[in-house]
């Protein structure tokens, strides 16, 4: 919402690259950047089926250690795959091992009201748990020389990043700091494995972020929140690949289905609002919109347009952590990674200050809101006054079609008040560090006739 945006910061605001700073991007429009094209249906194939992601669990093992794991049946998964959970890829290693992997479905999938959509952000995944302890039990049902060797490749990219990336709460994702950790053991240029930290490595407490929808990136100038992934989209995306990595022939042969994968994730439609829409009030809506927020968030329907606008952190007032950790000269060693790698170069990880301004294709399928999934409904988003400080999601989980969002209930005390580790971890403490659920305030004037109407019209984007 940008009605209280000055139009003169708008005016103003630039879309250069800082030329005497290493590693930053000013704020304002992100250019556009020539993409490398791909086959969509290939795109999915390799997506649902290809080993980017080449070490897991020795197979044998992984049925012993989860003999009643249901399959999650989706179209496109082919031979053995079929049979496992859809966030889970059968890969055959180059001894002749079949190990079960993680694919990128297990960040980038989720179910509302019982149907998997693919592309949408995974916002109950769980984050909080040590992964070294899973990691320990796969090994005690790993028989033979040669299992034990897949499962030690496995364990050992698991002990490298574990320290790094367990949240405080369930829902949110260590992304970022799960790749930086990554960085921390692999040489750039060679791509090979040091189980000694090669650079200093991410701080041990992650800064929590909500997934993103994938059907916004036929729209997007860089992939991330602070813009970092401007360039090809293709090359960058290999870094969800890097757990298994050892050498740069794995690069390689991912490298040549990857721009597929990314026609794949272009071509995905945001899903359809499953719901009656009350036309009348929409259209109502769609007047508050084009009047407060098309500025920022673009226009949809007959005419559409997405301005890819950075928007400064005094001007959005969101938490600041995430902007400020990227920009503030702390984590220039992983840019300097990411520019002697094949993965990039000094203009695709170059954090701008601020938080882009996200298209809004399907946003009533992705909440919770705010690049840290502090705010559990559209309601709350648009009326800040609303915005509960604790909160944990209602059980069983509930999808509230008024509010836009997930039920949810409001607690009087944080985290540090719960003594179970289990129900303390599925509390949503927003005054924790980078998990803060203010900002983005430009609604809050808004008679609650007119955030009725406005919810109505965004449910038909």
């Amino acid at each position: 919402m940008t009605r209280l945006l000055p139009i003169l910061a708008l005016l103003t605001l630039t879309a250069c690259y800082d030329d005497e700073t290493t590693h930053r991007s000013d704020t304002g429009p992100v250019p556009a950047t020539e993409q490398t094209s791909g086959d969509s249906e290939k795109g999915r194939e390799a997506l649902l089926n290809a080993p980017y992601v080449s070490c897991g669990i020795p197979y044998d093992a992984y049925t012993r250690l989860a003999p009643d794991a249901p399959p999650a049946p989706l179209a496109g998964r082919m031979g053995r795959n079929a049979d496992l959970p859809y966030a889970a890829t059968l890969v055959t290693n180059d001894e002749g091992i079949e190990v079960v992997a993680s694919n990128c479905l297990t960040c980038h999938a989720a179910e509302i009201e019982g149907e998997l959509i693919i592309g949408l952000g995974n916002e109950f995944a769980d984050f909080t748990q040590d992964p070294r302890r899973l990691a320990l039990r796969a090994g005690t049902y790993v028989t033979g020389e040669a299992e034990t060797r897949a499962w030690q490749t496995w364990a050992d990219r698991i002990e490298g990043i574990a320290p790094y990336i367990q949240t405080k709460t369930v829902g949110v994702n260590p992304a970022t700091n799960l790749t930086w950790a990554l960085m921390t053991h692999l040489d750039p240029e060679t791509l090979t494995w040091s189980q000694t930290p090669l650079i200093d490595p991410p701080p041990a407490d992650p800064l929590p972020i909500s997934v993103p929808p994938w059907w916004t990136m036929s729209k997007k100038n860089a992939m991330f929140y602070t813009t970092i992934a401007r360039g090809d989209h293709a090359r960058y995306m290999l870094l969800a690949s890097m757990l298994c990595i050892d050498g740069t022939d794995d690069v390689a042969e991912i490298t040549a289905y990857a721009p597929d994968i990314r026609a794949y994730i272009n071509a995905l439609e945001a899903p359809e609002w499953p719901w009656d829409i009350d036309a009348e009030l929409a259209a109502r809506g769609e007047e508050i919109y084009h009047r407060d927020c098309r500025a920022c968030h673009g226009t949809y329907r007959l005419v559409e347009s997405y301005p890819n606008l950075v928007i400064p952190l005094a001007e959005i007032g969101t938490d600041p952590a995430y902007a400020t950790e990227q920009t503030n000269g702390d984590r220039d060693r992983f840019y300097d990674w990411v520019e002697r790698s094949p993965y990039g170069n000094e203009y695709s990880a170059a954090p701008a200050p601020g938080y882009i301004a996200p298209p809004l294709d399907g946003v009533w399928a992705t909440a919770p809101y705010l690049h840290t999934g502090a705010v559990p409904s559209m309601e709350a988003l648009l009326d800040s006054r609303l915005r509960p400080q604790f909160w944990r999601h209602a059980a069983p989980r509930d999808y509230d079609r008024a509010a836009m969002g997930w039920r949810f209930e409001a607690l009087d005390a944080g985290q540090d008040a719960e003594p179970d580790p289990a129900l303390r971890r599925r509390i949503y403490d927003t005054t924790l560090r980078g998990y803060g659920n203010a900002g983005h305030t430009f609604s809050d004037d808004l008679s609650d006739a007119d955030r009725t109407a406005l919810i109505e019209y965004l449910k038909t984007l």
